[in-house]
């Protein structure tokens, strides 16, 4: 049985490039997209095997594709095609779950062995583009554990949202709590991660690499 692609590019030439690449390679190619929205409703309505996406697309953008993707538990394996991305853009898309990353200068046959590859259940992430990336993403998950084994599954939640940018009252009405009960796990918070102020919180995650 072939392998069942969509496709989502928000360039013409390449959406057409791509199909006669996966349709010569024995691929089935389930949907076209041009942009994010389409890509989603291809996903939820074709269910395609994988979906290789291009992040940065019009109306819905790839990351965001993702994130709802993730949200609705959608099973489609995603391939990212880029011609360039941010670190941070590589390490949210790992983090929502992509299982391939592959820039557009590679060799076409490059993304055909990559496809093959994430819907046989493996991952390829081009070393160039991903290195770094990855590298952030490792020492963010090391420091999230160290984080998580120092503080109170509430502490930790607190501290997310302060880092979000919430203030106090704020954070008690989203945890259902009162303010001063924030304060205090705040504070027991800041002693336990050695800073004493939301700015000394803020650059301590930061140099984590969790913000």
């Amino acid at each position: 049985m072939s392998i069942r692609v969509a496709l989502a590019d928000d360039h013409p030439l390449i959406l057409d490039g791509l199909e006669a690449l996966f349709r010569g390679a024995g691929f089935e190619v389930v949907a076209r997209c041009r942009d994010g929205e389409q890509a989603l409703r291809a996903v939820r309505e074709q269910a395609p095997d994988v979906l290789v996406l291009d992040l940065r697309m019009p109306r819905l953008g790839g990351l965001e594709a993702l994130r709802a993707m993730r949200e609705e538990g959608l099973a489609t394996r995603v391939v990212v095609l880029t011609a360039e991305a941010e670190d941070e853009e590589i390490v949210e898309a790992l983090r929502l779950g992509v299982r391939g990353i592959v820039l557009k200068e590679m060799a076409s046959e490059m993304l055909v062995k990559c496809v093959q590859r994430v819907h046989e259940g493996g991952s390829w992430l081009e070393r160039v583009s991903a290195g770094r990336a990855l590298d952030r993403l490792v020492q963010g998950e090391e420091a999230r554990r160290e984080v998580a084994s120092t503080l109170t599954p509430r502490e930790s939640e607190v501290v997310r949202l302060v880092a979000d940018g919430l203030r106090n009252k704020e954070i008690a009405e989203r945890l259902g709590i009162v303010e001063g009960t924030v304060k205090i796990h705040l504070h027991r918070a800041y002693e336990k991660l050695g800073v004493d102020s939301r700015l000394a919180l803020a650059v301590h995650l930061r140099d984590k690499g969790l913000r």
